[in-house]
């Protein structure tokens, strides 16, 4: 049988052999593994996600609305030492969010004490204008919500939208020429550049998720920070390169 990257299922310490390999994802999914507690769709949404985000936007406190298990926020800052601390903002921390910061923290001991969690309504936590935002599958409104705090900071973001729902997005009239979901982030995508941001529209996989549009933004006179370096490869225990790994 295939080994889905869109399986909701849990990846285990049977799955180990799948990550044997000597690349970042490859550590990465053997902690992940170790942790026996995330879906597989989670890992590699997560992953596709922060290469993308990292290869825009460096340094920074990076904040991870909506972020649950928090392993968006783990992986942004393995990919980049030079941020600060990641914080983890939900209105529950799910069971999984503990044991995978355990086996993460394990693997890259620089992580200690850098990722935290803040239950909290995500309108109520405070933003900064150096803060790097993610979201991943942010639902509904809630990707309006995440944009909206990232404008009003000014501050760089990366979100990967999801069910969109026509009672409370909107489709900025774009509707009759595309479906509705695509006329939502167009419209997303076209209310921050009305606000001053810079915008790159990309998507991640269709095999992971065919709900796969990412949205980056970053104040028009932002530096974006992008480098060229190679790939870790992961031989160093405690690599500090910013993954280039596909595109």
């Amino acid at each position: 049988m295939a080994f889905s990257h869109a399986s909701r299922g849990r990846l285990t310490t049977h799955d180990l052999g799948r990550f044997s390999g000597s690349k970042l994802l490859d550590r990465i999914g053997r902690a992940v593994c170790a942790a026996e507690c995330l879906p597989r769709k989670e890992l590699y949404e997560s992953w596709e996600v922060a290469r993308r985000a990292r290869r825009l936007f460096r340094g920074g406190r990076v904040v991870d609305l909506g972020g649950g298990h928090g392993l968006l926020a783990h992986i942004m800052l393995v990919l980049d030492d030079s941020s600060p601390e990641g914080v983890i903002v939900d209105r529950t921390s799910p069971p999984c969010a503990a044991a995978l910061n355990a086996v993460l923290v394990g693997a890259w001991p620089r992580l200690k004490g850098r990722v935290t969690t803040m239950i909290e309504d995500l309108d109520r936590v405070t933003l900064r204008e150096d803060d790097v935002v993610v979201a991943s599958h942010a639902c509904g409104r809630l990707t309006d919500v995440v944009i909206e705090r990232a404008i009003t900071a000014r501050a760089r973001l990366a979100v990967l939208p999801c069910c969109h729902d026509d009672t409370a997005c909107d489709g900025g009239g774009l509707e009759g020429w595309m479906d509705y979901a695509l006329a939502v982030d167009a419209a997303r995508a076209l209310t921050l550049r009305s606000r001053g941001y810079r915008v790159w529209t990309q998507t991640i996989p269709a095999e992971i998720t065919p709900k796969n549009r990412l949205l980056l933004a970053a104040p028009a006179t932002e530096e974006t920070g992008f480098t060229r370096r190679n790939e870790e490869t992961g031989t160093n225990g405690d690599g500090r390169t910013i993954s280039r790994r596909g595109r």
